[in-house]
């Protein structure tokens, strides 16, 4: 729209799409049109910041990143907790196994009032089966720590039985050797002897 007349309506010479252009400049600017500007390209750019930092994204429009990135963040919080617990619960366990207990103080203090002592028999059965017969102190993992340190030793223990009674523990069991090799009664009553005192 055109407008001919007076000297104040000259200086308004078009009218593009709401906008009046004013003299000679067809090129009107908003003041804030480069600050817009530059706050869509900080945006766009964090957005694929983001994008690049999630490893599912479905699609590709900017809500669709942000709606992955908020599941991925509540996946991760998620995983935070559930090591977290996990992380104290072994720190509790930890502190639990390293002072000792008031039953594991009193197992001690019932063996010597029934006048158990530990003890280590072994008697030979064939070539290469030994009988075995332990009294010790019971503790918490110690049968675990006994039973681990025999197979590391190269024996497997058969028909074992264990009972626990004021305070002690008695394994008794059959003794094989791995290689079927002959077992000396003597060497394998100072090997648990030692096994006893290290567990």
């Amino acid at each position: 729209m055109e407008f001919a007349g007076s000297a104040s309506t000259q200086s308004c010479i078009t009218q593009k799409r709401g906008r009046r252009v004013y003299g000679d400049d067809r090129d009107f600017k908003s003041k804030n049109l480069t600050a817009e500007r530059r706050r869509r390209e900080k945006l766009s750019n964090r957005l694929l910041t983001l994008r690049s930092l999630v490893p599912i994204i479905t699609n590709m429009n900017k809500a669709t990143i942000v709606e992955d990135a908020i599941t991925y963040i509540e996946k991760l919080q998620l995983t935070v907790k559930v090591l977290s617990d996990q992380l104290l619960e072994m720190e509790s366990s930890s502190e639990e196994s390293e002072r000792p207990r008031n039953d594991e103080i009193n197992a001690a203090e019932e063996m010597k009032k029934h006048g158990i002592e530990e003890k280590v028999e072994v008697t030979n059965v064939d070539g290469c089966k030994l009988w075995i017969r332990i009294i010790f102190e019971e503790k918490r993992s110690r049968i675990t720590k006994f039973l681990e340190a025999m197979a590391s030793h190269g024996f497997e223990l058969s028909d074992t039985n264990v009972t626990t009674f004021k305070g002690a523990t008695l394994i008794s069991s059959c003794l094989d050797g791995v290689y079927s090799y002959k077992i000396e009664a003597e060497q394998v009553k100072e090997l648990l002897q030692e096994i006893i005192k290290s567990i």
